[in-house]
């Protein structure tokens, strides 16, 4: 090869899934670089034809959330047999939990992924989820569905959101979207996060900081908007639903998997959580038959970024 043709060599780029919404960024992408696809469909073919150096060049991957049907967990494994020319792995979505990112770290691979772009859409499915369960919503929309108009026994009545307090458990971006919304509705705020915000942001957003335990224990309704990983597993379990008012309201878009959800089904058959809001399940897309049975818990399938709009953003980001 001479030494023109070298330096033109084009950069490769590793798509893993597909693009849906944002055609003309990715066509822009193309015009700079060679989009390389995987012909393999589960992680052993993956594996084997990432091995066989089908991939070498390639500069940066782009993953989304389905493309674990494929390729696995990026872990150690896959990281080995991937080209050492990667340098980075850009997940389409705010949660990264697929993403092993110390292993990436000790690969020399830098991760990124989509907060921003997500966090209106995800506030949203949470307010929808806070107030559908706080009204008791669910109970009449399963009867109704049933032909029983509200039921044989009406529902029981539900809360009105003004003068509540909303402790929101993970001040990030979609943390501090949903604690702007609610305040709109009335709610007081407190929050926990592992780094405390700025006091002046506090002040700005309209926010008090408190304990882990403090926030259990003083919240009417509990959202769940903080990252999985080996530290935030379970981090609400039986304990914390002890802890916690008698008929609290909970909230979860953030992962399943932060959330016992074994013990979520005992605390509402116990009374000491009244209803819940549900977008993330620990075990996707199997659901705890307990929450399948239970009318006061609304479920939706994971759709908080379900929007062409939202869609569109995380792909160009």
């Amino acid at each position: 090869m001479n030494m023109s043709s070298k330096n033109e060599a084009r950069p490769k780029v590793l798509l893993l899934g597909a693009i849906e919404h944002a055609h003309s960024a990715w066509a822009s992408v193309s015009e700079i670089a060679d989009v390389l696809t995987p012909s393999s469909t589960n992680r052993a073919g993956f594996l084997e034809e990432a091995a066989s150096g089908a991939f070498e060049g390639c500069l940066a991957a782009y993953r989304t959330f389905d493309s674990f049907q494929t390729t696995g967990k990026v872990d150690a494994e896959l990281l080995d047999v991937l080209p050492r020319s990667l340098r980075f792995i850009c997940h389409n979505g705010a949660g990264y939990d697929q993403v092993d990112v110390h292993a990436c770290t000790a690969h020399g691979i830098r991760v990124s992924n989509t907060p921003t772009a997500v966090d209106d859409a995800t506030a949203d499915i949470g307010i929808f989820l806070l107030l559908g369960a706080l009204r008791n919503l669910g109970v009449g929309m399963a009867a109704l569905r049933a032909g029983e108009w509200r039921g044989v026994t009406a529902p029981a009545l539900g809360h009105d959101p003004q003068g509540k307090v909303l402790g929101i458990l993970g001040m990030g971006g979609i943390g501090r979207n949903m604690a702007k919304k609610a305040l709109a509705f009335g709610m007081k705020i407190r929050y926990y996060n592992r780094t405390r915000l700025d006091p002046s942001v506090e002040e700005e957003i309209g926010v008090e900081h408190v304990g882990f335990d403090e926030l259990l224990a003083g919240s009417d309704v509990l959202s769940l908007n903080l990252p999985l990983n080996k530290n935030t597993r379970h981090i609400i379990s039986g304990r914390e639903f002890a802890k916690m008012r008698k008929g609290v309201v909970i909230v979860n878009t953030a992962r399943g998997a932060v959330m016992d959800e074994a013990a979520l089904v005992d605390a509402l058959d116990s009374g000491q959580v009244s209803s819940a809001g549900l977008d993330v399940y620990e075990h996707e897309p199997n659901i705890h038959p307990g929450l399948l049975s239970n009318p006061r818990v609304i479920l939706v399938p994971h759709m908080g970024t379900w929007t062409v709009e939202t869609e569109t953003k995380m792909e160009e980001w």
